[in-house]
């Protein structure tokens, strides 16, 4: 994948991994448009980077999509890839008398349906256009879950299989499919402790990785997997995975 000269659109990208990855490959030369539902976080972004695009999209408004679609077409049409990042996880216990749907809803309706409408929105765009490329967030975990975050897990191990098939479907077509499977990185996603656990992998460190990997090309089925991605990944195939689950999923 080309790392300098794109336009690229980062969804989820005031936060977190998403912008982290919009500030290095803003810093590499590409146009960057970030969008997230937060407008202050737009704010905050693009007034420490001028440069930088903000644009509101709030996934769960049906109008928003279709309108940020239609303004980056209109004002980027040389758009050329778009990495799908905007995830939510939330924690559940299906034991609980009182446990219902919501939060499962709420995690399909983003990391799945978000990520497929996003794709839909974009990929008549990005067809067009030299060094295409998809890049869309999932997560180890897809590989061997955490229970105590059900509907979060198995919708990552849905991204996961649907990349693979989306990449097969485009295989003749020039638009590059990634599937991103971060670790676990200090960010905010399950909250405040999670951006300051010496046991997740450190942002910054974690970017690096990443765009290195990126830049070397170094993408065997096209997984960008960092050095601490790789034991969870392939503990199936290496005969680890009960004890790999047992780790992760004491008592």
């Amino acid at each position: 994948m080309k790392t300098t000269g794109n336009t690229i659109l980062i969804t989820g990208g005031t936060s977190g991994i998403g912008r982290a990855l919009a500030e290095a490959f803003h810093d590499r030369g590409n146009r960057v448009i970030v969008t997230g539902r937060r407008q202050a976080l737009l704010d905050e972004i693009t007034a420490s980077r001028p440069s930088l695009v903000g644009m509101p999209l709030d996934l769960d408004d049906p109008i928003s999509l279709p309108r940020l679609a239609g303004d980056v077409r209109a004002r980027f049409p040389e758009l050329n890839m778009l990495v799908a990042n905007a995830g939510i996880s939330r924690a559940e216990d299906m034991t609980a008398d009182g446990w219902d749907l919501s939060a499962a809803q709420a995690v399909v309706e983003t990391n799945i349906m978000g990520v497929l409408r996003v794709t839909a929105a974009f990929l008549p765009v990005l067809k067009g256009q030299p060094d295409a490329a998809i890049m869309a967030t999932s997560s180890n975990l897809a590989f061997v879950p955490r229970a105590d975050f059900p509907s979060y897990c198995a919708s990552k191990a849905f991204l996961h299989s649907w990349l693979q098939s989306l990449r097969h479907q485009l295989r003749n077509v020039p638009v590059e499919v990634l599937e991103l499977a971060p670790p676990y990185v200090q960010t905010e996603l399950t909250g405040d402790s999670q951006a300051s656990d010496p046991r997740a992998m450190p942002l910054a460190v974690y970017v690096a990785e990443v765009m290195q990997l990126l830049a070397s090309g170094d993408l065997p089925r096209g997984e960008v997997l960092v050095e601490r991605d790789r034991a969870q990944r392939w503990a199936e195939r290496d005969g680890r995975y009960d004890a790999t689950f047992a780790a992760m999923n004491p008592g």
